[in-house]
């Protein structure tokens, strides 16, 4: 069956009201650093759906397994597992960051954003988990089916989530949540886990616009520091963070979902902006991340590789500076 434009924007129209819904249940609301640097607005979105040329072709990037050398007791490495997932062993805890491993980016499984790829390692074969962190409750960053998987597989799990976003997981069924706002500091083992100002925006089917936290994660332990920013705009934030909490060894930073700049601008950062904030947060090493996983937005799906690759020569940065990895190929933090 063939669709219409209008049928199409229809539908879009019904999503987004979905994830806009106010909630009466809920008082507080959040905000950006930057207060101007507010979600669009549903006549954007329309404009935006309405007049966007036909979506980039799928195409699944090339993948690694590479993981599967890692002995049993590796430690000080990372592997990209898709989108925003990082898996993450810091030498101290085994940490995976906003895990999604459903075959679509939705509420629903028969709608919406779909995988391009399969998750470079899958549930089943993760090594033992002991911390979770999300960075917010967008759908491609909190998905419940894989948090309850790995709450299955590791029972003692500890789970990070933005202010505001406890209730949801505990209606699920998940133990051991811990929501902080920015700023706020948890202990877990010898690692300081801190939730940290990004410029992004947050909603859920029934639950209201930015009616729970979204930011970033520090992680520190004494022999190493890491950074992930979950998803974002640009904005002064990664400055303030490494004035408050120093310099990240690694930090892991998304350079996709960008297109059309006029719509994503204020919530996602393109490759340019992306380079930025390593050289904001003075991160020796940085990874790219939020591309090749899922189609979220109007770039190619390999743009946002190229484009960083094209950032690094003509800021005369090197290469190794900032990596766009291949999903499942070991990243070592030493």
């Amino acid at each position: 069956m063939l669709f219409s434009k209008k049928h199409i924007i229809i539908v879009a129209a019904m999503v987004f009201f979905a994830f806009n819904a106010q909630s009466c249940s809920v008082t507080e609301n959040f905000n950006n650093s930057d207060p101007m640097a507010s979600p669009k607005s549903f006549k954007e979105f329309i404009k935006w759906r309405w007049t966007k040329d036909s979506p980039p072709q799928p195409e699944a990037i090339e993948l690694s397994d590479q993981w599967r050398d890692l002995a049993a007791k590796a430690s000080h490495y990372s592997v990209w597992i898709g989108h925003a997932t990082y898996l993450i062993n810091n030498g101290d805890l085994t940490i995976i960051t906003d895990p999604i491993f459903s075959q679509r980016a939705s509420p629903v499984g028969w709608a919406g954003p779909k995988r391009l790829i399969p998750p470079s390692i899958s549930l089943v074969e993760l090594p033992q988990i002991d911390v979770v962190v999300i960075s917010h409750n967008h759908y491609d960053h909190l998905d419940i089916p894989s948090l309850v998987a790995l709450q299955e597989f590791n029972p003692d799990l500890t789970i990070l989530v933005p202010q505001g976003d406890k209730a949801l997981l505990e209606r699920a069924g998940l133990r051991n949540v811990t929501e902080l706002r920015w700023w706020q500091n948890l202990r877990v083992s010898e690692t300081d886990f801190t939730f940290t100002p990004v410029q992004h925006w947050s909603a859920r089917a029934l639950s209201g616009r930015n009616n729970s936290w979204w930011g970033g994660w520090f992680m520190n332990h004494p022999t190493l520091a890491l950074y992930h920013a979950g998803d974002t705009g640009y904005s002064t934030d990664f400055v303030e963070t490494r004035e408050r909490l120093g310099v990240p060894d690694f930090a892991f930073i998304p350079i996709g979902a960008y297109s059309p700049r006029w719509f994503m601008k204020n919530q996602h950062v393109d490759p340019v902006e992306a380079v930025q904030i390593a050289l904001d947060l003075q991160s020796p090493k940085s990874f790219g991340m939020h591309w090749g996983t899922f189609i979220l937005t109007d770039e190619p799906i390999t743009e946002p590789r190229e484009k960083l690759a094209e950032v690094l020569l003509e800021q005369q940065l090197a290469d190794d500076f900032f990596i766009a990895p291949v999903p499942g190929e070991i990243i070592w933090l030493q």
